[in-house]
């Protein structure tokens, strides 16, 4: 039986200077699920103007089904504006509010989470009352609930952030945010594996994958630490790997992959999408390998 998996939260524009590529975490988690033959689904919405219309347009154009796509009449689809350092590290300018600040709850996403195997959610769909509360009502009908943490200043509290790890089956945190948690909640471990089984004994949460950015990524499952040291790649811009690599992580984990070749494939595919312009590169399994040799 196919894998199924339902991710909740933003749709957008990434403005760069050269022009503007589809984005949001969320959405870029769903488009590289689908491409790697999962049966995804994505809860957000847009606004009733031009941008909302080439979104839907663009995945059209990756025969992604939008049907759980709304489209609000008050609010504008979201852009969001990126600036890169000297590093390729990009930085986010997100306005308030917009289209996915509102997704409503409805009888037809509730139906869609209680048939899919995993729902993925993040912090930042939450900045505004009406899609958190949405959220938090999809959460209490989900099989596997699957918390990418995605902190994005200033739209996140302790609290938020507390209740949203509470709900976590599996966890995916980048190294700057562990640190965050580490401070906020109070963890006193020094090295990854410790901070790793502190978190997960404190909010019940069964597997946690820590990514490295170029240093690769561990995980914790079981009690047990699996680390991979990455692949090097010329960087063109970090938006959207974090969201390819939990992809990846998420369709070899739920086809049953050891964790070995879970890891291995999610580093792979991450670095590959760091080494292109824009979150969502066109890619199929034979282009990365190639990519990565």
């Amino acid at each position: 039986m196919q894998n199924k998996v339902i991710t909740i939260g933003e749709i957008l524009w990434d403005v760069f200077p050269e022009g503007k590529k589809a984005g949001g975490s969320s959405m870029n988690v769903a488009l590289n699920l689908h491409k790697q033959s999962i049966d995804s689904s994505f809860i957000s919405a847009t606004g009733d103007d031009e941008n909302g219309k080439e979104l839907f347009d663009f995945l059209a154009s990756n025969h992604f089904a939008t049907d759980l796509i709304q489209v609000n009449t008050e609010l504008p689809t979201s852009t969001v504006v990126v600036r890169l350092d000297e590093n390729h590290q990009a930085t986010y300018t997100i306005k308030q509010p917009v289209a996915w600040d509102d997704i409503k709850i409805s009888d037809k996403n509730i139906a869609a989470v209680k048939q899919a195997d995993a729902l993925v959610y993040c912090s930042l769909t939450c900045r505004a009352e009406e899609s958190k509360k949405t959220i938090l009502t999809l959460l209490e009908n989900a099989k596997t609930k699957i918390f990418d943490i995605n902190l994005r200043a200033p739209f996140y509290t302790k609290e938020l952030i507390g209740a949203l790890l509470a709900k976590a089956d599996i966890l995916k945190i980048n190294e700057d945010e562990i640190l965050w948690v580490k401070e906020s909640f109070g963890l006193s471990g020094n090295t990854d594996e410790q901070l790793l089984k502190q978190l997960s004994s404190q909010f019940n949460i069964e597997m946690i994958c820590l990514t490295l950015g170029d240093k690769g990524a561990c995980v914790l499952k079981d009690g047990k630490l699996f680390k991979h040291p990455g692949y090097k790649v010329q960087v063109a811009d970090t938006v959207g790997a974090g969201d390819a690599f939990l992809a990846t992580f998420i369709a070899c984990y739920l086809q049953g992959y050891p964790m070995e070749t879970t890891l291995d494939n999610a580093c792979k595919v991450g670095a590959f999408v760091a080494s292109q312009p824009g979150a969502n590169p066109e890619y199929n399994k034979k282009i990365y390998h190639m990519a990565l040799g």
